[in-house]
């Protein structure tokens, strides 16, 4: 999404974006996470440029759910997981994305207006006919989960997980374990406020960050304790506190697996270095101990943005 997708950044040079993708391809990552809103449409087009060369060593995942007109790629509003319309998005992805199969298709946001079994369903047939290898979902609520995973099997959950926001520990993990779902922390990083470079008296312009609550002035004086608390343990374990928060996630669970996205090989590299950093049984109870005496500050999104996440859908007719 940073690489074009305009929300935390400005759009990278194309050539240089796909330069980045192939030296990730290069140092042994497969998942590539992409969707049709963000651009919208670009980021979809750039990933299937890049990956065309690579097709077999890639996972490719991407979403549907919003309303976008096709023709002038505007957002137009809301959600829609209608079947006709996740289908219609399945074929326009499929061409962006120059490649015959999406292997994990994500519900975006959960769409009040449409039973999830119904969208569960379509994505069945979608797989049936092999244009879709796998069901995700972002965002759900719990019930929500349980009810598409009885349809279709739901392979992966994608939740903002990190330091900054800790959510998914209240039920959302344990139903995922129970289940056989896996995790996939989108803002691993806390839109970068973890990785160190930020402090108190930064400012923004990206709309992304902008209207986060979290970086708010008053927020960021108040959330600058989790930075200083990653930056005493990189000091401690030699490494950089993007890597402490990243190897905290990897840590939660064997199946958790974050999506930090770069726009340059130097971050690329310093992400990876994250998968080496172990923390002891001694090191994380001390850890997490400084850890649950920090209040974080502001909440995780704006009001609108809060009114999609974990939500559930109404029961289809006749139950």
């Amino acid at each position: 999404m940073s690489m074009n997708g305009g929300q935390y950044n400005p759009p990278g040079d194309k050539r240089e974006m796909i330069r980045v993708i192939h030296a990730a391809i290069d140092r042994g990552v497969d998942f590539f996470d992409t969707a049709e809103v963000y651009g919208p449409f670009i980021n979809e087009e750039l990933l299937g440029e890049a990956l065309a060369p690579y097709r077999d060593k890639a996972v490719i995942a991407t979403k549907f759910g919003f309303g976008i007109d096709p023709a002038s790629a505007l957002r137009i509003g809301g959600l829609d997981s209608r079947p006709e319309h996740i289908r219609a998005v399945a074929e326009a992805s499929l061409r962006r994305l120059r490649t015959d199969r999406i292997d994990l298709f994500y519900q975006h946001r959960v769409d009040p207006a449409v039973p999830i079994e119904d969208v569960a369903g379509t994505v069945k047939d979608l797989i049936a006919e092999g244009k879709v290898k796998h069901f995700g979902l972002s965002e759900p609520g719990l019930q929500t989960v349980r009810r598409a995973h009885a349809v279709q099997p739901v392979v992966a959950i994608q939740n903002e997980y990190s330091l900054l926001w800790r959510g998914p520990e209240q039920g959302l993990l344990e139903s995922s374990e129970e289940l056989g779902i896996g995790l996939v922390p989108w803002s691993p990083l806390g839109a970068g406020l973890l990785t160190g470079t930020l402090d108190a008296d930064t400012r923004f312009d990206a709309p992304g960050c902008r209207t986060n609550p979290r970086f708010a002035p008053e927020a960021l004086t108040g959330n600058m304790a989790l930075v200083e608390l990653a930056r005493e343990w990189a000091q401690r374990k030699e490494a950089t506190p993007s890597q402490i928060a990243l190897a905290w996630l990897l840590a939660q669970r064997p199946w958790i697996v974050p999506i930090p996205g770069t726009t340059n090989i130097q971050h690329l590299d310093e992400n990876l270095g994250a998968i080496n950093l172990q923390f002891s049984a001694a090191e994380m109870q001390a850890f997490n101990t400084a850890l649950a005496q920090i209040v974080v500050h502001g909440e995780r999104g704006t009001p609108r943005l809060l009114e999609m996440v974990g939500r559930d859908t109404p029961l289809p007719k006749g139950r």
